[in-house]
């Protein structure tokens, strides 16, 4: 249970940063840090969409269009994108063509990178800790 709450956080976390990175980084893709709140909704909405939509996007195209297999990350990421910003709450705006496929491209690769290290950092304390 522990292990699932850490890597929840860890998701979360990485979310965060995939948005945080987008924002700085791009014109056009902004966070709304006016209200901590609609951040934290954005944050919230998109990594749980990404969630969900990631494993039935790759048994879609697994089963219709196996070419596409390894585009499901970013094609997650941009359906999670594209519903966080027609939610009113979440504090996330995207303007333009380039900051929808570049923006798309960062939050993807943030966060694949992010998912990917983290739990290394995490969870090799707690392995440790348990060994001991």
């Amino acid at each position: 249970m522990i292990t699932f709450l850490i890597r929840a956080v860890i998701f979360l976390f990485s979310a965060a940063l995939g948005l945080i990175v987008a924002d700085l980084a791009l014109t056009g893709f902004t966070l709304h840090w006016s209200d901590w709140w609609g951040f934290v909704l954005a944050v919230v909405i998109f990594a749980v969409l990404q969630s969900i939509l990631t494993p039935w996007i790759m048994k879609m195209s697994t089963r219709h269009a196996p070419a596409f297999v390894g585009g499901a990350g970013l094609v997650s990421t941009f359906v999670a994108l594209l519903i966080a910003v027609l939610l009113p709450a979440a504090g996330i705006g995207i303007d333009g063509p380039v900051a929808w496929i570049v923006g798309t491209l960062i939050v993807w690769l943030v966060t694949a990178l992010a998912t990917w290290l983290l739990p290394g950092l995490f969870l090799k304390k707690k392995v440790v800790g348990r060994a001991a």
